[in-house]
C-alpha cells in the first residue's frame, strides 16, 4: 500500500521506516525542510531508528521523505504522528488541524486514516474526523475509514521496541477498526483492539498518568525521608522485594520528553471542560514534579552553604540534559530548568551529554562541554541529571570534588544521594 506518515520525529519515524521494511510504500512527510534533507541523506536523528535502516529503505525506494504536501497524494493509509503541546494549560491541536485539513484533499474513498497522536478523548471523532469529511466531502465510517491508535514509543528502550510493544488500535466502526489493526497486524507483534477512539485515546492518557502519579508520590516521598533522615533508596529497594501489589519508581530531578510533563493534562483539561471539576491527583502530580528542579537546586544551594561557599561565581558541571538515559532527547527536560536556575543565581554553569546534540533548545548561557578529569577538577560541584550509560562513572568518583547524585549510579565519600 502507498503509506503517508505526517511528522518524522521519534514517533512518526520508527512507524515510516518499519512500514517501509515490510513492503509498503511510505512517504514521511514533515513540515521541517532540514529534518526532511537530513532523511534524504540517510541520515537519522533518533536513536532508535540507524542511519543504516533508513539509508536501506531508501536504497529499496520504499521510503522516501518530502516536506511537499502534494507528495501525500494517492495514499492508501495515512497516519498523523504531530506533536501535541499545551500552551498556557490548554492543548494546543493545530498540528492535527493542519494535517487534517492538507489529508482531506488526497482522500478517497476507501483509505484509511489513523491519528497517533497524543490527545484528550474525543479528538478523533469530534475534531479530526469531521475536519477530514469538510476538507473531502467524504464520510467517516460510509466511505473511508477512520481510527485511533496511541503511540507507545519508549526512547532507548532496548527490548520493548516499535515492533515488540503491544499496539492498541480503534475505528469509528466495525470496518474502520478491522482496516486500522490490519495495517498494525503487519507491523507489529500483537494489537490490542477496543471498542471506540475514545477508550484507545483515554488509555494512553492512563498509562501516562499512572506514572506521573506515582512518580510524584515517590519524588515527595524522597523529600521527607531526607528530612526523617531516612535512606529513600533502601526503603525502595526493600519495597521492590515484595512480588505483588508494587511497582518500582524511583525519584529524580523531574520528569520531562512530551508525555508526563504534557499528557496527563490533557486529561485534568478535558474533565474540567466537560465536567466541571478538578482531576486532582494530575493537579497534585505536576505541583509536585513540576517543583522538582527547584528542590534540586535548593539541595544544591544548601550543600554550597555547608560548604561556607557561594553558588554565585562558582563552577557546576552538569551530566545530562536529556530527560531520560540513552537518549537524545531534550524536550521539557528537567536539566534545562535546573541549568536555567543556576545560571540565574550567577553560577558558571556546564553541561555534559553525548546524545543532545549542538543546538538544541539549552539557554544559550550554559557551556557544553565533554566529561573529561579537567573539568571533573575544575568544578566546584558536580550534579548527575541524566544517567546515560556512556558516562564514565569511575571517572566523576575518582576526580570529582562534591556530586549530587540525583539517579542512585554513583558512590563515594564525596557523593550526596537526592
Amino acid at each position: 500500500m502507498r503509506v503517508v506518515v505526517v511528522g518524522q520525529g521519534y514517533v512518526g519515524l520508527p512507524l515510516a521506516i518499519r512500514a517501509a521494511e515490510t513492503g509498503h510504500e511510505v512517504i514521511g512527510y514533515d513540515v521541517d525542510t532540514e529534518r526532511v534533507k537530513s532523511l534524504a541523506a540517510g541520515e537519522s536523528y533518533v536513536e532508535d531508528v540507524s542511519a543504516e535502516r533508513i539509508r536501506a529503505a531508501l536504497e529499496a525506494g520504499t521510503y522516501r521523505a518530502s516536506d511537499s504536501v502534494r507528495d501525500c497524494g494517492g495514499f492508501d493509509v495515512a497516519v498523523v504522528t504531530v506533536p501535541t503541546p499545551l500552551h498556557e494549560g490548554t492543548p494546543d491541536l493545530r498540528y492535527i488541524e493542519e494535517s487534517a485539513r492538507s489529508l482531506a484533499r488526497y482522500l478517497r474513498p476507501g483509505a484509511t486514516v489513523i491519528l497517533e497522536s497524543t490527545t484528550y478523548p474525543g479528538t478523533t471523532q469530534e475534531l479530526f474526523g469531521p475536519l477530514l469529511e469538510e476538507g473531502s466531502g467524504l464520510v467517516a465510517g460510509a466511505d473511508f475509514h477512520l481510527g485511533y491508535s496511541p503511540e507507545r514509543i519508549d526512547p532507548g528502550n532496548p527490548v520493548w521496541g516499535f515492533e515488540q510493544t503491544p499496539k492498541v488500535v480503534s475505528g469509528v466502526d466495525a470496518a474502520s477498526l478491522k482496516a486500522v489493526q490490519d495495517f498494525y497486524d503487519g507491523l507489529v507483534d500483537t494489537t490490542v483492539p477496543v471498542g471506540s477512539p475514545k477508550e484507545a485515546e483515554l488509555a494512553k492518557l492512563l498509562e501516562n498518568t499512572f506514572r506521573h502519579v506515582n512518580i510524584a508520590l515517590v519524588n515527595e516521598i524522597a523529600m521527607f525521608a531526607r528530612h526523617l533522615d531516612i535512606d529513600v533508596w533502601q526503603a525502595i529497594d526493600a519495597a521492590s522485594s515484595k512480588p505483588f501489589g508494587f511497582m518500582r519508581f524511583t525519584p529524580g530531578p523531574g520528569v520531562g520528553g512530551h508525555c508526563l510533563p504534557i499528557d496527563p493534562s490533557y486529561l485534568s483539561w478535558r474533565v474540567q471542560r466537560e465536567l466541571g471539576q478538578s482531576f486532582r491527583f494530575v493537579e497534585l502530580a505536576n505541583d509536585i514534579n513540576n517543583h522538582m528542579p527547584d528542590y534540586v537546586t535548593r539541595r544544591l544551594v544548601n550543600a554550597f552553604n555547608t560548604r561556607k561557599r557561594a553558588v554565585n561565581g562558582s563552577k557546576i558541571l552538569l551530566l545530562g540534559l536529556a530527560y531520560k538515559k540513552n537518549t537524545g532527547d531534550a524536550r521539557e527536560s528537567p536539566s534545562l530548568r535546573i541549568s536555567q536556575l543556576l545560571l540565574d543565581m550567577g553560577a558558571e554553569v556546564r553541561a555534559a551529554d553525548p546524545h543532545v546534540v549542538e543546538g538544541h533548545q539549552v539557554d544559550t548561557r550554559l557551556v557544553r562541554v565533554e566529561l573529561t578529569q579537567e573539568e571533573l577538577a575544575a568544578a566546584d560541584a558536580v550534579v548527575l541529571l541524566t544517567d546515560h550509560d556512556a558516562f564514565d562513572y569511575g571517572l566523576v568518583e575518582a576526580h570529582a570534588a562534591y556530586v549530587l547524585d540525583c539517579r542512585r549510579r554513583l558512590s563515594g565519600p564525596r557523593i550526596e544521594v537526592l
